[in-house]
């Protein structure tokens, strides 16, 4: 919701760029001692994790400049989290439980739905949707990677700050930067760079602390539910029956991609 009010005063990638670099450097902040410590190692697999979530980014910044639905990209985005397990499998031969392979034809069968509510003429927005939820995957495996050597609050910090800087940078070769600085225009970009992008990491990595991995992985299923209830009460936004029924068949493949962790949270209740 920040994010679409920022980019309708700010061009997308010069947005996308002061967020993440704004966020990059408040969680820097915080990791000052996990910073100095790491080897050049490290900091080289932490660039290549901003270098992917930047590219990921800017694809989704210009899906979310180009959007008529908020819900829509917020589903097509969480498509990500279900190719990981398919992608991990063709780049390093993880294991990927019968469950995943189950959520990838029910996915693209609800993603072909939203293509067909223009005649099979997929709008913008959902091919940069879809480009950044594949390149977002890549990103979670590599930032898995990397997690499990480094602080992961310092490996945050630096994926950010990449993005940042990577956004910027095209920005400044492609996009006609603003005149003058607006009151909205600062609090929009503001309350995305510390609540929608700071806040919200820092809270996840504690919050994954208090829980199982179980519980964390029902709880982060629902986002795309939250993006779209929140769309649907501050811009006012409703789906056609098309738009709902591809929605849920990607929600329910979210599901069946979680279902060991499904199983798991239903037993525990």
């Amino acid at each position: 919701m920040f994010s679409k009010e920022a980019v309708s005063e700010m061009p997308p990638l010069l947005f996308i760029g002061s967020r993440f670099l704004l966020a990059g450097v408040f969680l820097a902040l915080f990791s000052q001692r996990s910073l100095i410590g790491l080897n050049p190692k490290q900091w080289l697999a932490s660039a290549q994790v901003g270098i992917l979530f930047g590219l990921s980014m800017c694809l989704w910044i210009f899906g979310l400049f180009h959007a008529k639905n908020l819900g829509e990209g917020a589903f097509i985005t969480s498509i990500a989290s279900i190719l990981v397990a398919p992608i991990s499998y063709v780049i390093f031969k993880a294991k990927v439980e019968s469950s995943n392979w189950i959520a990838l034809p029910v996915a693209f069968i609800g993603l072909g739905l939203l293509g067909l509510e223009n005649g099979f003429h997929p709008e913008k927005s959902q091919l940069f949707f879809l480009g950044s939820a594949i390149l977002l995957s890549l990103t979670f495996i590599l930032n898995g990677r990397a997690a499990a050597r480094m602080s992961a609050t310092a490996l945050t910090a630096i994926s950010l700050s990449f993005v940042g800087l990577m956004a910027i940078a095209i920005s400044a070769y492609s996009e006609a930067w603003p005149e003058k600085i607006t009151a909205s225009m600062t609090q929009w970009l503001l309350l995305s760079a510390f609540i929608g992008t700071a806040a919200r990491f820092l809270l996840q990595t504690y919050a994954q602390g208090l829980t199982t991995p179980s519980h964390a992985a029902v709880i982060m299923i629902l986002e795309p539910i939250w993006t779209a209830l929140i769309a649907a009460a501050w811009f006012n936004e409703r789906m056609s029956n098309l738009q709902l029924i591809g929605c849920s068949l990607i929600f329910a493949a979210l599901i069946i991609n979680r279902w060991s962790a499904v199983r798991v949270w239903l037993k525990g209740r």
